[in-house]
C-alpha cells in the first residue's frame, strides 16, 4: 500500500536531498517510479545524488525565498507535475538561550524558514493541478519535549510542528484540495546531522533507510504524526515523555520538569513498567 501521491511519472521534490533521510527518501521514491527534483546546497554531494538517481538537481539554499521560488519555477518548466513534497532540509548549531544570535538566526532560517519557503513555493501548483498530493515536513522529538542543551534547534523544530499542524488544517479546510500535510518526527537516525562523517552507526540508531521505510508506511496508513521509534527508544517511551511534557502545563509544574531536581525522579518512576 502506498499513498496516492506516490505516482509513477509524477515528480517528488525533496529538500536536504543530498544525504541522510532526504537521500534515502529520494531512493525510495525513485524506485516507485517518480521523477525527482533534488534540492540542497550546491556541491559534489548534490551532483552525486542526482547522477546516481537520474534526477534533476536544483541547487539552492532553502532559507533563500527567491531561490526556492526559482527552483519551483524550474521544476514546473522541466518536470511533470509535483505530487510529493518532502520539506526535510535541516541543520544544527550549538546555542544557548541567552546568546549565540548568529546560530539562532541561521538555525531558524534553515529549519523553519526552509520548510515555510519550500511549502509556499511548491504547494500552489500542487493544489492547482487537482491531483492527490502529500507534503511532509521534518520535525523532531526535540521540538516536542524540548530537552535542554540546544534551544535554537528545539525552538526551530517546535515551530515546524506548529506550522505543519496549521498547514494540515488549512489544506483539509480548502474546498477541492487533494493535498495532505504530515509531520515526520524522526527518532535517533544515523546521519551527518547526528554523527561525525564516517563514524560507525551506534546500535541504538536507525539507518536513514529504516526511518524512510517507516515514514512511507505510516504515510500510506494516513498518519499525520509520523512518530518514529529506533533501536534505543520504543514508541511507549516516546509517549510517556510527550505526555509528561504536556503535563507540565496542565499540572502547573516547573518548566521542563523532567530535568528539574525536584521532579526528575517522579518522571523516572512513571517508566518503571516499561
Amino acid at each position: 500500500m502506498t499513498h496516492p501521491a506516490i505516482v509513477p511519472g509524477r515528480t517528488a521534490v525533496i529538500t536536504g536531498a543530498a544525504s541522510g533521510i532526504g537521500l534515502a527518501a529520494a531512493r525510495h521514491l525513485r524506485a516507485a517510479g517518480m521523477e525527482l527534483a533534488l534540492i540542497d546546497l550546491p556541491g559534489d554531494r548534490l551532483a552525486s545524488a542526482a547522477a546516481e538517481l537520474g534526477a534533476t538537481a536544483l541547487p539552492a539554499d532553502v532559507s533563500d525565498r527567491a531561490a526556492m521560488a526559482a527552483a519551483a519555477a524550474a521544476a514546473a518548466r522541466d518536470l511533470p507535475p509535483v505530487s510529493f513534497l518532502f520539506a526535510n532540509a535541516g541543520m544544527g548549531l550549538p546555542s544557548t538561550a541567552l546568546a549565540d544570535a548568529a546560530a539562532w538566526d541561521r538555525t531558524m532560517a534553515v529549519n523553519f524558514g526552509g520548510i515555510l519557503n519550500a511549502v509556499q513555493a511548491f504547494a500552489p501548483a500542487m493544489l492547482a493541478h487537482g491531483e492527490a498530493g502529500a507534503i511532509l515536513c521534518t520535525g523532531s522529538k526535540q521540538g516536542i519535549t524540548l530537552p535542554p542543551g540546544n534551544p535554537a534547534y528545539n525552538v526551530s523544530k517546535a515551530a515546524v510542528k506548529a506550522y505543519a499542524e496549521l498547514l494540515a488544517h488549512e489544506l483539509r479546510s480548502t474546498p477541492g484540495a487533494r493535498v495532505s500535510a504530515h509531520l515526520m518526527i524522526p527518532g535517533w537516525v544515523h546521519t551527518g546531522l547526528t554523527a561525525a562523517q564516517g563514524a560507525p552507526k551506534p546500535p541504538g540508531a536507525w539507518t536513514a533507510d529504516e526511518a524512510v521505510t517507516f515514514m512511507l508506511a505510516r504515510l500510506a496508513a494516513g498518519d499525520f504524526y509520523i512518530l518514529c521509534p529506533d533501536n534505543d527508544v520504543p514508541r511507549a517511551l516516546d509517549e510517556r515523555r510527550i505526555a509528561w511534557a504536556a503535563g507540565d502545563l496542565i499540572e502547573n509544574r516547573p518548566a521542563l520538569s523532567r530535568w528539574h531536581p525536584d521532579w526528575s525522579d517522579r518522571f523516572k518512576a512513571t517508566l518503571k513498567d516499561l
